[in-house]
């Protein structure tokens, strides 16, 4: 939830919402994640999320995470990786060439 937060946070802050990508026929399903926990974070407790485009090639993004505790300590680092697919079918779609001007903020944005 915390990294699906981030990246619709990131997404907003580069001037776009990922609801209006859903509502033209698109999903961005998570493909592949990799998460490596630091320290403990407990229920109730406020996390702090940074977020970034750690790679992006017009196709798949790969988002970067670090979520902070209350005392601002790394709890939990991760990377996830998506595609865009349509939403009928789950069939790939080009990024780059569904949404050109995401595509440009992303290319800005990309560490």
């Amino acid at each position: 939830v915390w990294m699906e937060v981030g990246r619709t946070a990131l997404i907003k802050d580069l001037g776009f919402l990922y609801s209006d990508m859903e509502k033209k026929g698109v999903l961005s399903p998570v493909v592949d994640i990799n998460i490596s926990y630091k320290k403990p974070l407990h229920y109730g407790e406020t996390a702090v999320v940074h977020t970034w485009i750690e790679e992006y090639n017009g196709f798949k993004t790969i988002y970067g995470y670090h979520i902070l505790n209350p005392e601002g300590d790394i709890s939990i680092t991760a990377k996830s990786s998506h595609i865009c697919v349509d939403k009928e079918s789950f069939k790939p779609i080009q990024f780059r060439k569904a949404f050109p001007d995401w595509h440009k903020a992303y290319e800005k944005a990309k560490k």
